[in-house]
């Protein structure tokens, strides 16, 4: 078995929505594990996935997400678990960074719908 230490500075790295950043941790059919920073003031695109059930875990920083019209707060570790199907929005309305994680089961590619608002 060829076991091998991951972290953001060897992780497949990407950029998302406005000048947001990802890093994926695990990268599988059945699982993903992605270590995610938004500058202060930026958004995601709410949208629901089908199949993938994700849990959001801040590590740095306030993140707001809007889940299903509901507004959580969620501040440095706390997370909250989303079930397939149910609409969600993360945003930083602060004024510093958020680092968080994001853990999908099955991954979530291929498995988004952004819902026009």
């Amino acid at each position: 078995m060829n076991i091998t230490k991951i972290s953001r500075d060897n992780a497949e790295h990407f950029t998302w929505g406005d000048h947001c950043d990802g890093w994926r941790l695990v990268k599988s059919d059945g699982l993903s594990v992605i270590h995610e920073s938004m500058p202060a003031g930026t958004f995601e695109v709410k949208h629901y996935h089908q199949k993938a059930r994700q849990f959001f875990f801040i590590l740095s920083g306030t993140a707001t997400m809007i889940i299903d019209e509901e507004v959580i707060i969620l501040e440095a570790k706390e997370g909250v678990e989303i079930p397939p199907l149910v609409p969600h929005q993360m945003l930083n309305k602060s004024t510093s960074e958020v680092e968080f994680m994001v853990i999908s089961q099955p991954n979530s590619s291929g498995d988004r719908i952004n819902v026009s608002e």
